[in-house]
């Protein structure tokens, strides 16, 4: 009893610093460690007990992109129900897989989860089929491309602080979003120069998230049968290890224990492959070190062709998407033409960026059911 006494007087709050040292002395040598961060644009005071990825990851909960996740498109527009997967529930599914990949391979579970919950924030209504007609009609203008616009939002686009545009994010969450691909004009700076190993292990987890749970959706949707998904082997073997371990489940909850079993497997395939890899890797260039294993990586690519065959050219979804190609284009083109109905706000940054730069940035942050209402207002439904 003087024992438990005696630790409880001497419990304190965690610093930053002592986190930034647990960092150093405890995680892999590959991993980015907070206390070695090149820093942000903007300087800022330090906080005292989190750590500047902890900042980053807090950051982009908080702002107003991450919370219109929750109404656009994973795979079904936000209209066809409350059961499927969002941008949001997608984001916040890679950042449970990322950290437990990141814990496992001893990297920065906090800069894991930054990057998994910034990574669709440049997503525009209607997912990749608005990005794709965004990027259609912004060809001349420097295009359109999600992961560019992500790093958009947090740089110039989210107003939320007196002294600085953006969120001001470090170097490290910067070029995790942004990827590998190329920033608009004017953006980039103070950029960590190549993606961390966190950065490819939310890109795996992306993978397994939406891979397993598109399976899903589709099925609750009606647009997949169990009966065909078994002809791939990553369903297929999934269903018979459900089915051993727990015989005689409702046709619902054998679903559910699938879907389970897939995302374990899948999880558990990276982690081994990727540790693997990550010991015979030059330390200065890791390269693709995160990945499955030739078996897995095979049983993954089949599984998203018979998604993209099966549900992702379904005839309903076609038929959606293209009064959604619609809805963008339209309203683009709309605000394009009359500038002064776009709000004032907008109004305000055609100078510095462009009149359809400034129109694509406006039609890209809003959410399905608002471009809907915004269309149906304009032209009519």
């Amino acid at each position: 009893m003087k024992d438990e006494k005696k630790m409880t007087e001497e419990l304190s709050l965690l610093t930053r610093a002592q986190q930034e040292e647990r960092e150093r002395l405890h995680l892999a040598p590959y991993a980015a460690r907070s206390g070695e961060s090149l820093g942000r644009v903007y300087t800022e005071a330090e906080h005292p007990y989190r750590t500047c990825y902890q900042r980053d990851r807090d950051r982009i909960v908080h702002c107003a992109a991450f919370r219109r996740l929750e109404y656009k498109t994973q795979v079904f527009v936000n209209r066809e129900g409350d059961h499927y997967r969002t941008r949001m529930t997608h984001s916040l599914e890679v950042g449970q897989i990322s950290r437990t990949l990141g814990r496992l391979l001893g990297v920065n579970e906090d800069l894991c989860e930054a990057h998994a919950l910034a990574h669709d924030l440049g997503h525009p209504p209607f997912g990749h089929s608005g990005e794709r007609v965004l990027n259609e009609l912004m060809a001349e203008h420097g295009g359109f491309e999600h992961n560019a616009q992500a790093l958009r939002i947090v740089d110039r686009l989210e107003k939320r602080y007196p002294s600085f545009p953006g969120l001001n994010l470090t170097a490290e969450t910067r070029r995790g979003i942004l990827k590998t691909k190329s920033p608009y004009a004017g953006m980039g700076a103070g950029m960590a120069a190549r993606n961390p190993i966190e950065c490819q292990i939310v890109d795996i987890a992306d993978e397994i998230s939406y891979t397993s749970h598109d399976l899903d959706d589709g099925i609750e949707s009606g647009l997949l049968r169990t009966e065909e998904m078994m002809r791939t082997a990553l369903w297929r073997e999934a269903w018979e290890a459900a089915e051993k371990q727990c015989p005689g489940l409702d046709a619902a909850s054998q679903r559910f224990q699938t879907i389970i079993h897939i995302i374990n497997v899948q999880v558990t395939d990276a982690a081994h492959e990727s540790l693997r890899r990550l010991r015979q890797a030059n330390l200065e260039s890791l390269g693709e070190a995160v990945d499955f294993s030739p078996s897995m990586r095979a049983k993954v690519m089949e599984a998203k062709k018979f998604l993209t065959e099966s549900l992702y050219r379904h005839p309903r979804v076609l038929r959606t998407m293209s009064r959604c190609d619609l809805i963008v284009r339209r309203l683009f083109l709309h605000y394009a033409e009359n500038p002064r109905q776009l709000p004032f706000s907008f109004q305000k940054r055609i100078d510095e960026d462009g009149l359809y730069r400034t129109a694509a940035d406006y039609i890209a942050g809003m959410t399905d059911r608002y471009a809907e209402k915004d269309f149906c207002e304009l032209f009519g439904c």
